[in-house]
């Protein structure tokens, strides 16, 4: 990975050509955990080359497996029969993903020693909601100085209902449950396709799940699971992202690998601003000509729009032609890069949970803040559209969920080039 401090962007006019989608982030981060619970050498191919995978294998690398990546996207991970069930600090400060070790290792080793996670920095996200849920099956835990000390003697069945659809505490009930003994049934489970990935791993492994991306999962534990190969879906995310940037830009591109089934609610939204959306074999193909029209957004837990969609799109609406309204239902404080846009020359006002997006004929460019790694794409997005240079410092948090973000949006034709320093 090359250290980045700022991304310089400056207007290009239209997009134009096709780039590629990789490895779902947060699909892979949660693939690499569930290794744990098999020993033996797993394979999983079209993983991103990016810094948060760069954390995760070495996060796997101090509990005690071996982790190396090859040429061919794929990353061959070997868990072996004994692991050291304890996360360093200084990882899991890097990244709030660090949690997914929670539920395999108390399925492999029964006990788990995990500080409280860190990363992007946009409100609440209790890990209460995992350990409530894996209380049912069996474990015990006290929260000591900020680290999380885990432990069960034999996970057994029970029934999780979860208050809230929570992807993280999902995973974690699947990856504890496929070991535990008995039958658990997930109650009001999260539906996304990271979901989805992660049962159908679980399932290769030897698993039995049945019911992922429903509201209602069940998982039968059993006594023994395989090491295995598998392909990582592809990252509804990053085809938003670069959806975006055909949004403040304009042109016409092609997405190739994109899965439209992933991505509903979103081009609906998106052809409610005027950018045309549809599936070819193999990918997306997208256009839009003209400055884009105001639109309403919520958030919403899949199959809704996708709170890692939000900040990308207020880029684009910040200068459509009238005002839209924007609502955040997932996440609380997860406004920060608003202030940033308006450094630009937004006209965006907060109120609670809702923004309302007045658009100016154009953005201009000034120097902001990656504050996160969504928040930094969104910038650049911003600036593909604004009149001048926007200079993206703190660009390290791009690089956390983006492979080659700057190689693709200049293949299409944008002026975007890496500063270090």
């Amino acid at each position: 990975m090359v250290a980045v401090s700022r991304l310089i962007v400056r207007p290009s006019g239209p997009l134009q050509g096709e780039v590629t989608i990789g490895g779902a982030k947060n699909s892979a981060l949660k693939l690499m955990a569930a290794t744990l619970v098999a020993p033996g050498r797993h394979l999983l191919r079209n993983v991103p080359d990016i810094a948060d995978v760069h954390t995760m294998s070495e996060l796997l690398e101090a509990i005690g497996c071996t982790v190396r990546r090859r040429e061919d996207d794929a990353i061959e991970i070997i868990r072996p029969e004994e692991v050291v069930p304890e996360a360093p600090a200084d990882l899991v400060a890097r990244m709030r993903a660090s949690t997914a070790v929670l539920g395999p290792l108390l399925a492999s080793a029964g006990r788990v020693r995990l500080p409280l996670p860190g990363g992007d920095d946009f409100g609440a996200r209790p890990v209460d909601m995992h350990l409530t849920a894996l209380e049912e099956l069996g474990v015990t835990h006290e929260v000591v100085d900020g680290v999380i000390e885990a432990r069960v003697d034999q996970l057994h069945g029970g029934e999780c209902k979860l208050d809230y659809p929570s992807v993280g505490a999902t995973e974690n009930i699947l990856m504890a449950a496929v070991r535990a003994d008995g039958e658990t049934t997930i109650l009001n489970a999260a539906q996304e396709p990271e979901i989805w990935d992660l049962a159908a791993f679980l399932n290769r492994m030897g698993a039995h799940i049945l019911g992922a991306g429903s509201r209602t999962i069940t998982v039968t534990g059993v006594g023994e699971l395989r090491a295995v190969e598998h392909s990582v879906i592809p990252d509804r995310i990053e085809a938003a992202t670069y959806l975006a940037a055909l949004g403040a830009a304009g042109g016409t591109i092609t997405l190739r690998g994109a899965d439209a089934g992933q991505l509903g609610v979103l081009i609906e939204r998106l052809g409610s601003m005027g950018i045309r959306v549809a599936p070819e074999p193999g990918g997306l193909w997208a256009t839009c000509e003209g400055r884009p029209r105001a639109t309403d957004l919520q958030t919403l837990p899949y199959p809704g729009l996708a709170t890692d969609h939000l900040p990308m799109l207020v880029a684009v609406l910040a200068s459509a032609d009238g005002t839209s309204f924007a609502t955040e239902n997932v996440f609380t404080g997860r406004f920060g890069y608003v202030a940033e846009l308006a450094r630009m020359g937004a006209d965006i006002s907060v109120e609670g949970h809702h923004l309302v997006v007045r658009g100016v004929d154009r953005l201009q460019g000034a120097e902001v803040r990656a504050l996160d790694i969504r928040a930094g794409a969104a910038m650049v997005v911003a600036g593909l559209g604004a009149e001048g240079e926007t200079v993206v410092t703190d660009a390290h948090h791009v690089d956390r969920g983006y492979a080659g973000f700057v190689e693709q949006l200049c293949g299409l034709g944008a002026d975007v080039r890496r500063a270090v320093g």
